[in-house]
């Protein structure tokens, strides 16, 4: 298996955990993290202290959610708290022009533009949260209060 550690996208996101905090590593998986129920298993944790980063595009911009696992991100919600009433996914090319990441490995740092970031609260249910480090089989374990520091996210309720 090729060195994912070399990868740009994966350096880029290290580099950002390294400049927030020296002890913060990137831990490459043998299986995928693609999913949140991938992650989980490869990681042996709950899905919901899986991190799942979501684009959304809005009439005039992006936002990332950063989301638990276990949890659907309420478009609804998301419009009341951007003032948009035309709120969607953003599709894969979107998501890789915005965050300079592939869906499956888009991580909440690192970004190649600036994006405005949710967090979920739910999130903070758990000690260790895992989220991506720009590749499918790459990961960093957080807590709450570091991801928000990390990100400068927005807590705020996004959930179904």
């Amino acid at each position: 298996m090729e060195n994912l550690l070399t990868k740009e996208s994966v350096k880029r996101a290290e580099q950002a955990l390294k400049n927030f905090d020296k002890n913060l590593n990137v831990i490459v998986l043998k299986t995928s993290a693609k999913t949140a129920q991938d992650a989980a298993k490869s990681l042996d944790c709950e899905v919901g202290a899986i991190v799942k980063s979501l684009l959304f595009r809005t009439e005039n911009s992006y936002v990332l959610c950063l989301i638990s696992g276990d949890k659907k991100c309420s478009l609804n919600k998301l419009k009341k708290i951007t003032l948009k009433k035309d709120v969607c996914m953003a599709n894969p090319d979107e998501v890789k022009a915005q965050t300079g990441y592939t869906i499956g490995g888009v991580s909440p740092v690192g970004h190649i533009n600036n994006i405005e970031i949710y967090i979920d609260n739910s999130l903070e249910r758990f000690d260790k949260i895992y989220a991506a480090a720009g590749h499918p089989n790459c990961v960093f374990e957080i807590n709450f209060e570091k991801l928000i520091n990390i990100t400068n996210g927005k807590v705020i309720e996004i959930i179904e």
